[in-house]
C-alpha cells in the first residue's frame, strides 16, 4: 500500500506549470495502473501491451481507429489508392511534434522506413516496398504486393511517427526521452515505479481534457485492485478475474468489459528436444484441461480456444480446442518414446493469474509423467530470453490488435518471424509461410478466409502452439471517471478522458 500513497501527493506537486485544462470541478491529474511496466519508450521497439499504452499517449499513426473500429484518418488527412500497390496519402499540415517541430512528409517515410528496419516491430510494416517522398506533405507508400490490411497496420501503434531530426540527432537519448506528436508529453520514467505525461496543448486535435497522466506499475492484480477502491488510482487495468465480482458491487467504481481480441497459448520451442516431437506437442495439448483453467482460476472469465485468433478478428475459422484426454496423452508420449515422461520447464512472467494458469498446468502435466518446472521471472527478461530460444515452453498472450488475422499468423508462424517478432516456437515450415502469403496478399476476402482456414488445419496437426482460451478484457474505474472507452486490443486512449475530484 505504500507504495501507492506518493500518489497523490506527486500529482498535487506534479508539474504545477500546467495550464488549467481541466474545469475546477475534474482532477488535473489522471492516475491509471498497469501490471507491467514499458519495455521501451521508443514505439518501434516497444511491442508489448504495456508499453503501447504508454507510447500510444505520446506518438500518433497515420490513421488510427474509430470506436466503430473504423479505419479513419489521424495524421493522414487524406488518401487514395493509385493502384492496387500505390497508396497515397496527404500528411495533414499544422501538426507539431512537441520539440515544435513541424511534422512533414519527410518524418513519415523516416518513420516507416525505420519501423521496417526494427526487428521487433517490422513484422507490422514490411509489406511496405517503399515511401515516396512527392512534397513536403505528401508520399506515396509502395507495396511489394496487394496487401488487405495495409490501413490496418498503418493505424497500429507500432507505426507511430516519429521526428526524424530528433531521432538522429541522438537516438539514445530519444528513447529514453521520447518526442511525438501526440495528446501527451513524456515527462519522467521512473522504471519498476511510474511514468509521467503533460497535455500537449498544441494538438492537432484539441489539447488534451486532463492536464497530467501518471502510470503506476502495480505487478499484483488484487493490490491494483486496492488501489482503485482507495482511490489512490482513478483506473486500473486487467482487474484479477476474482475481483471482478467485487469492483461490479461496489458502488463507486465501474467495471468496462468487452470480448478481447486476445488468445492465451503456450508455445513450444521446437528447436528443443523432446518438443522438436509433435507428438510430445499434442500430448501437451491434450494433457491440459482448460475448461478447468477456466472455471477455477480465471472465474469464467474467458472460451475455450481452438484458432490462434480470437472469434472477433477477420480470418476466424472456428476450430474445435483439443479435447482434454489424458490416456491419449499418456499414449502419445508412448508413441514418441517418452512412455516415462520428461522433465522441462514452462516459464511465465511475473503476473499472478498467469503464475496460476501454469501451476495448474504443472500439476496436469505431471498426471501424465511430465515433470515441468514453472520458472517465473520479470516482463522484460521473460519477453528478451524467450526471444533468444532459451526456454522449452513458454505461456503467451497475443492480441491481434489489428482485427486481422495477418497481424497473428505473419507474426507467430512466418518461418522469417522466429524470436523477437514473435515466432517463438521457430516453427518454419513452407506449406505455412504459403499459405500466410496469401493471405497477406489477396484482396479477395473469401480467398483470404479459405487461406486462414487451411493454415489452421495444419497448425492444428503441428501443435506449435497450443491455443488454451480467449480472454475477455477489462478496467475498473471510479465512477467519476469520464469518457473511458475501452480498446478491445488493450491500447486505451485517454486524452478525452476526465476525473471527478
Amino acid at each position: 500500500m505504500k507504495r501507492f500513497l506518493s500518489a497523490l501527493l506527486v500529482a498535487s506537486l506534479f508539474l504545477t506549470s500546467a495550464p488549467a485544462i481541466a474545469g475546477a470541478e475534474h482532477k488535473d491529474t489522471l492516475i491509471w495502473a498497469q501490471g507491467a511496466d514499458v519495455t521501451s519508450l521508443d514505439p518501434h521497439i516497444g511491442k508489448e501491451t504495456p508499453a503501447v499504452m504508454v507510447t500510444n499517449q505520446i506518438f500518433d499513426t497515420l490513421f488510427t481507429t474509430d470506436t466503430d473500429g473504423k479505419i479513419v484518418g489521424q495524421i493522414a488527412e487524406s488518401w487514395k489508392h493509385l493502384s492496387e500497390t500505390e497508396l497515397e496519402v496527404q500528411v495533414r499540415k499544422g501538426i507539431t511534434f512537441h520539440d515544435g517541430s513541424p511534422l512533414t512528409a519527410r518524418d513519415v517515410k523516416f518513420s516507416l522506413d525505420r519501423a521496417i528496419a526494427s526487428t521487433a516491430v517490422s513484422y507490422i510494416v514490411n509489406f511496405i516496398k517503399e515511401v515516396k517522398l512527392v512534397d513536403d506533405y505528401t508520399v506515396i507508400i509502395e507495396t511489394a504486393a496487394p496487401y488487405a490490411a495495409a490501413l490496418r497496420n498503418l493505424a497500429h501503434p507500432s507505426s507511430a511517427i516519429v521526428p526524424e531530426a530528433y531521432v538522429k540527432a541522438d537516438e539514445a537519448h530519444f528513447r529514453l526521452n521520447p518526442v511525438g506528436s501526440g495528446p501527451y508529453k513524456f515527462v519522467e520514467w521512473k522504471q519498476g515505479d511510474s511514468l509521467k505525461m503533460s497535455a500537449f496543448e498544441n494538438y492537432y486535435a484539441g489539447t488534451p481534457k486532463t492536464p497530467n497522466l501518471i502510470m503506476k506499475v502495480v505487478p499484483e492484480a488484487a493490490q491494483r485492485t486496492i488501489a482503485l477502491e482507495t482511490g489512490e488510482v482513478d483506473i486500473a487495468t486487467d482487474i484479477q478475474a476474482n475481483d471482478v465480482k467485487r469492483v461490479k458491487e461496489n458502488a463507486d467504481l465501474v467495471l468496462y468489459e468487452e470480448a478481447g481480441l486476445s488468445c492465451w497459448y503456450v508455445s513450444f520451442n521446437m528447436k528443443k528436444k523432446p518438443f522438436d516431437n509433435k507428438l510430445v506437442r499434442q500430448a501437451i495439448r491434450h494433457a491440459i484441461d482448460v475448461e478447468t483453467i477456466i472455471d477455477a482460476i480465471l472465474y469464467g472469465a474467458g472460451d475455450p480456444a481452438g484458432d490462434l485468433i480470437a472469434p472477433g478478428v477477420f480470418g476466424y475459422s472456428g476450430h474445435k480446442p483439443y479435447t482434454y484426454d489424458p490416456e491419449l496423452s499418456k499414449k502419445l508420449l508412448k508413441e514418441a518414446g517418452y512412455a516415462d515422461g520428461f522433465s522441462c520447464m514452462l516459464w511465465v512472467n511475473d503476473n499472478q493469474v498467469r503464475v496460476e494458469v501454469c501451476q495448474a498446468i504443472q500439476a496436469m502435466l505431471l498426471e501424465v509423467g511430465i515433470k515441468c518446472e514453472v520458472s517465473v521471472m520479470e516482463f522484460g527478461s521473460f519477453i528478451e530470453r524467450s526471444s533468444k530460444g532459451e526456454h522449452d515452453m513458454g505461456y503467451f498472450g497475443w492480441t491481434t490488435s489489428t482485427a486481422d488475422a495477418d497481424y497473428t499468423y505473419y507474426s507467430l508462424v512466418y518461418s522469417t518471424q522466429t524470436g523477437a517478432p514473435g515466432n517463438r516456437s521457430f516453427i518454419q515450415d513452407p506449406k505455412v509461410d504459403e499459405l500466410v502469403n496469401l493471405g497477406r496478399n489477396s484482396t479477395d476476402e473469401a480467398v483470404r478466409l479459405k487461406a486462414y482456414s487451411e493454415l489452421e488445419d495444419i497448425l492444428q496437426d503441428v501443435s506449435n502452439n497450443a491455443p488454451l482460451f480467449y480472454s475477455t478484457i477489462n478496467a475498473g474505474a471510479s465512477k467519476k471517471v469520464q469518457n473511458f472507452v475501452i480498446d478491445p486490443a488493450g491500447y486505451h486512449k485517454l486524452e478525452n478522458v476526465t476525473a471527478g475530484k
